[in-house]
């Protein structure tokens, strides 16, 4: 190897494009590639890879697990208050074995009306799951126009339901019960046909609207609620119940988003302690309605105490 330096004009500057003297190596800008594409980042200006660095950009830091695809990140605050407010209103139910006839274990959710406290929960939490089901904001004015609360229990908390939310309230009830012209519907129940109506001038076409009810169980009433709304020419967004039968499947009849604060009992299949569904049965249903879940005939989910379908 030759000892006689090279020239400047010999071996031009070094790497990077900032280099504009003979390389002295030590004040070098790092090279990247010896012509970076115009088309990638340059590697030295990127920022740092989210696996292989910490939030703080360095190595050796925490590690970002959901860009490994482990765990999700914490729960949001929302979400952690949501929760604990199921809880809360979850306590204040009771249930009555053997009512209102033998065989049937009925929930009962007056208690929770009966307190303001527990009152006011249970409204909080249906506007936190409204939030979280249909994109608002908890707290202020949404873009959901209407409620429509279902007879008789949406009566309860729809109205109230309604003012957090800054929409109006429209009741579906049985025909016969509202006055002046009404859109009506035909269903099916256990045990013959009932008849649902909405005023015709309820609402405008195209207003958003959530339909709410106490309780999913077989479905029919629910569907019912949501022809009334798409005749008057509502946008239906969804349904949002306080408590759901999910061993009735309910749910697969109806055609928008369902969403529930509280799960109900599952169906009992029998463990050999000799308890089966003709000895436990949830939320006021009887054996006769479960089984009449699994044919075409639907049921209105409603309250044998009540004289509800």
């Amino acid at each position: 190897m030759s000892g006689t330096p090279v020239s400047f004009d010999q071996h031009p500057p070094h790497g990077h494009p900032s280099n504009t003297g003979p390389s002295t190596q030590k004040s070098d800008k790092p090279s990247t590639a010896s012509h970076a594409s115009d088309t990638k980042p340059d590697p030295t200006d990127s920022a740092p890879h989210p696996i292989l660095h910490g939030p703080d950009g360095k190595t050796g830091g925490p590690l970002n697990d959901a860009a490994q695809g482990g765990q999700s990140a914490a729960p949001s605050a929302g979400a952690t208050k949501l929760a604990h407010l199921k809880s809360k209103v979850k306590s204040g139910l009771r249930q009555f074995p053997d009512f209102p006839s033998k065989g049937v274990l009925f929930e009962d959710i007056m208690p929770i009306f009966a307190s303001h406290a527990l009152h006011t929960t249970l409204i909080e939490a249906l506007e936190l799951q409204i939030a979280e089901a249909f994109q608002t904001q908890a707290g202020e004015k949404s873009e959901i126009d209407v409620i429509v609360g279902l007879e008789s229990r949406g009566f309860l908390f729809g109205p109230a339901l309604a003012l957090r939310l800054g929409a109006g309230f429209v009741p579906v009830r049985k025909q016969g019960k509202l006055p002046g012209p009404c859109e009506t519907v035909t269903y099916k129940k256990e045990y013959g046909e009932d008849v649902f109506q909405m005023q015709s001038d309820a609402f405008k076409s195209g207003q958003k609207v959530v339909i709410v009810d106490d309780i999913i169980a077989t479905g029919g009433t629910a569907a019912a609620a949501g022809q009334l709304v798409r005749k008057l020419g509502g946008t239906l967004l969804g349904f949002v119940f306080m408590m759901e039968l999910d061993f009735l499947k309910g749910r697969e009849k109806l055609d928008a988003p369902a969403h529930t604060l509280l799960s109900g009992q599952e169906e009992s299949s029998g463990d050999g302690k000799g308890e089966t569904i003709d000895d436990k049965l949830p939320l006021g249903r009887t054996k006769e309605s479960a089984e009449e879940a699994n044919r075409s005939v639907t049921d209105t989910g409603g309250s044998l105490a009540e004289g509800r379908p």
